[in-house]
């Protein structure tokens, strides 16, 4: 078994309050989520309103489909136009390495 996170950062445009910020990140959780049925949720910058990080965790069989996978999540997140991708953290663990 083969688990596979990516920690992603991204800036925000124009959020000015945190109600916003909801509005736009609420849609690329749920695209991302629907799009590669994935587990991700919102786990950094939570109280700052033009930051946001998000954690996405996939579980499979082979790393290949893990680096797949991630790579699409990576991609779809960098494309999006209302935020700015500044970093993406991967980690590729094996259930030996647990």
């Amino acid at each position: 078994m083969w688990i596979g996170t990516v920690e992603l950062d991204f800036l925000l445009g124009d959020v000015h309050s945190l109600k916003q910020k909801r509005s736009v990140v609420r849609p690329v959780i749920a695209e991302i989520r629907r799009r590669f049925e994935v587990s991700v949720a919102e786990v950094e910058h939570r109280d700052l309103h033009r930051r946001a990080g998000l954690g996405v965790a996939v579980v499979s069989a082979d790393r290949e489909h893990v680096v797949e996978v991630l790579d699409a999540v990576e991609r779809l997140a960098a494309a999006r136009p209302e935020v700015q991708l500044l970093s993406a953290r991967r980690r590729h663990l094996s259930s030996e390495d647990l």
